[in-house]
């Protein structure tokens, strides 16, 4: 009996549109090279009429061809070729409409959504004021459901600061027991700020990941799938409104803000920071200091090529044209710290 977990065949030639007795005169056709309607019947021991029916197929599918009464077998690399090329288009086309399925789930999830929250009625909304209610209200929530997903985005530097000062640090410990992950968008120029860096290579370390961007909207957030932070007023600091900001709970409030953080991420930056991203620092920064390739290369104890390779990445990895324009961006973006 076939086990039920094998695949449907288990020869190649069905997988590409030949049924088993097809295969069977295909490879009966290869070895003679050449015969006749009869020979390959008497080869075969089958019915002229049925084998013939067969052969016109497999003429059809163009792996045989037919000239005068005889046929022959076409090269198998051509043959085949033309048949897995054919599979290969038919299952790209089929790719292409899963993926226009798999796409239109994020709508159908929005209307699923919108439906749900319009029939339970008016979703809570809850007005909450106070830096560290906001922090540890996202620790509870996640002891509650573990391994929630935290988005946000720390639009400024002030929000930045009391970030690395006061609150990154429940947020880490509660990433190291499980309890959520974090991801981060920051503003590019927070970068510089004291305390930033050990504080984000700790959060990275814990499993959160962090990007920036030249400017962010606003101060935001979605915690798991049912809650989302907005501030009091968007665009606004937090801090300069007393870290007032609500918590709304309906599931179409935070599919748009997360569509939202998803957009921003997707055109954001990763951080520089990590083996090849200290690589590319190191070049800059001695480069910043007068130093030439060759005085890098001793400095750091690698060649003249790996120095230049280093160069290479970080001019791609800042969008600069030019050495002297990567040393002014990485600069900008707190590289050279």
């Amino acid at each position: 009996m076939r086990n039920e977990f094998t695949t449907a065949t288990d020869d190649p030639l069905e997988t590409l549109g030949l049924d088993h007795a097809q295969a069977a005169l295909y490879t009966a056709v290869l070895r003679l090279h050449r015969a006749t309607l009869n020979e390959l019947a008497e080869a075969m021991d089958g019915p002229v009429d049925k084998v013939g029916r067969q052969l016109q197929e497999l003429v059809r599918l163009g792996v045989v061809d037919e000239r005068s009464g005889e046929y022959l077998a076409r090269h198998p690399a051509a043959a085949l070729g033309r048949l897995i090329a054919e599979r290969l288009d038919r299952l790209a086309e089929e790719s292409r409409r899963i993926d226009s399925a798999l796409g239109s789930i994020r709508g159908l999830i929005r209307d699923y959504d919108a439906g749900r929250d319009y029939q339970d009625g008016p979703f809570p909304v809850e007005l909450v004021s106070g830096a560290d209610i906001l922090y540890e209200s996202v620790v509870g929530m996640a002891v509650q459901a573990p391994r929630m997903d935290i988005c946000t985005v720390v639009p400024d530097e002030r929000t930045m600061n009391d970030f690395v000062r006061k609150f990154a640090d429940p947020w880490i410990d509660a990433q190291e027991r499980d309890l959520l992950t974090v991801h981060v968008l920051i503003p590019v120029a927070t970068l510089t700020l004291p305390g930033v860096r050990a504080q984000l290579q700790r959060l990275v370390s814990t499993g959160g990941r962090v990007r920036t961007m030249d400017r962010l909207p606003s101060w935001f957030m979605t915690a798991g799938s049912s809650v989302a932070g907005l501030p009091a007023q968007w665009g606004g600091n937090l801090p300069d409104h007393a870290y007032n900001f609500y918590l709304v709970r309906a599931h179409i409030v935070v599919g748009v803000l997360r569509s939202l953080f998803d957009e921003l991420w997707n055109r954001a930056v990763p951080l520089p920071w990590g083996r090849r991203g200290d690589g590319m620092m190191q070049v800059i920064r001695l480069a910043a200091q007068g130093m030439c390739d060759e005085s890098i290369a001793r400095q750091l104890g690698v060649s003249v090529r790996t120095v230049r390779a280093r160069f290479a990445d970080a001019m791609t990895e800042l969008g600069a044209q030019s050495r002297f324009h990567a040393g002014v961006e990485a600069a900008r973006r707190g590289w050279l710290g």
